[in-house]
């Protein structure tokens, strides 16, 4: 399973969240604090349309043929709807890991 998917499947099984919660009980912004704000606030500006594309894809692991069926959607269309989403998830997760890296610097 690559990263991406992991951490968005991670992200809507509630794992993130208690990971997180049991790293860090402070308010202090650490890099998984950081992937998870900012996960949220990606998903909450979704459409429940995308959601549930981004669901099927990523969390039940459909093929894009499967995802396709199910919604009576061409997958172009999915892959429209779904590419925007996962970029952004893979820059998130490239933030966090340079907020990690800086962390760790003397």
């Amino acid at each position: 399973m690559n990263e991406v998917k992991f951490n968005i499947r991670l992200y809507f099984t509630g794992g993130m969240k208690r990971l997180t919660d049991r790293i860090d009980s402070t308010d202090q912004l650490t890099p998984q604090r950081y992937v998870l704000n900012a996960m949220t606030e990606l998903f909450d500006s979704l459409t429940d349309e995308d959601l549930k594309l981004i669901r099927l894809r990523y969390v039940e692991d459909l093929t894009l043929d499967e995802v396709a069926s199910r919604c009576l959607l061409h997958e172009h269309t999915i892959r429209n709807h779904t590419n925007p989403t996962v970029k952004q998830v893979k820059e998130i997760i490239k933030q966090g890991n340079e907020l990690l890296v800086k962390q760790k610097s003397p």
